[in-house]
């Protein structure tokens, strides 16, 4: 009785599709370093029996839910942009793994260029933006210029004049509500009571 049982679970198991799809990866990559295969490998599966193992094993993860709450399920893979990029791979690392100083030319001035308006934004002076765009333009007409191979340079120039102006009035509207925001603050600071300010004072110092 008890060998009949394992007798069964042998013959479910030979029969399985995932056994089977293992048994073919097992072959195929000692086939692919050399390695001899046993003759009992002839009569291993044709292509379209491989593809219905395949398909099979598929389906059955799909019944027990083994494709149920992927990371990304029902939401556009990321980098479709409709424009062809023969470098995406080398994008999507550096930005992935946020590196920087790393990749070709190319590469380094088109994530600089949409970092561009927040980079001049943490510098302190006019004359510091300046300064930066006129050395971003000029990196960008040089990697134009080589002829190294790699993708091509089509980071545009930036007009520095209108940078500039359009840097100042961000700081400017920083400014504003920076005054705002403090003004707010005295504003309710005086309507408090004194014992209120001096809970408020108390509770800052602890």
């Amino acid at each position: 009785m008890a060998g009949n049982r394992d007798e069964n679970r042998r013959a479910t198991r030979e029969s399985d599709p995932l056994v089977e799809a293992a048994r073919y990866r097992l072959r195929r990559d000692a086939e692919a370093r050399g390695e001899q295969v046993e003759e009992a490998n002839a009569g291993q599966p044709s292509m379209e029996q491989r593809a219905q193992i395949v398909e099979t094993a598929i389906q059955q993860a799909m019944r027990r839910g083994d494709f149920d709450n992927l990371p990304g399920a029902g939401k556009p893979l990321p980098g479709l942009t409709g424009t062809h990029d023969p470098d995406w791979w080398i994008r999507r690392k550096i930005e992935r793994e946020q590196l920087t100083g790393l990749g070709p030319p190319a590469l380094r001035l088109r994530t600089e260029d949409a970092e561009l308006e927040a980079t001049l934004d943490r510098l302190g002076s006019e004359g510091a933006v300046r300064e930066h765009l006129e050395t971003f333009n000029r990196r960008i007409v040089e990697a134009r210029r080589q002829l190294q191979g790699g993708p091509p340079v089509i980071t545009p120039t930036r007009d520095v004049d209108a940078e500039v102006a359009s840097w100042r009035e961000r700081r400017e509207q920083r400014i504003r509500e920076a005054d705002a925001r403090r003004r707010a603050e005295r504003e309710a600071w005086e309507a408090l009571t004194w014992r209120e300010r001096r809970r408020l004072r108390r509770a800052s110092r602890g």
